[in-house]
């Protein structure tokens, strides 16, 4: 996965320090969104025409990551 690495960046001036794809304000987050929602990698490319395939891959892998650390992540049971 390192080699997504430098495709992940962060910078408080960018949306407010939210990992973006390098060279974007396209957020880790919109894509992670988007895939959740059922959207095709090749719908989101085609709504974000400066993304590749690779980026996706990046936004993924970057999400791995994250939740590699050891922090408890409590689930809350939303009311019906």
């Amino acid at each position: 996965m390192q080699e997504f690495s430098s495709l992940v960046t962060s910078d408080p001036n960018v949306m407010m320090g939210k990992p973006v794809i390098a060279g974007t304000r396209i957020t880790v987050e919109l894509i992670l969104e988007k895939l959740a929602a059922g959207e095709t990698p090749e719908q989101i490319l085609e709504a974000h025409p400066r993304l590749n395939l690779t980026a996706i891959h990046a936004a993924l892998a970057f999400a791995v990551e994250a939740l590699r650390a050891d922090v408890i992540y409590p689930i809350v049971e939303k009311a019906s």
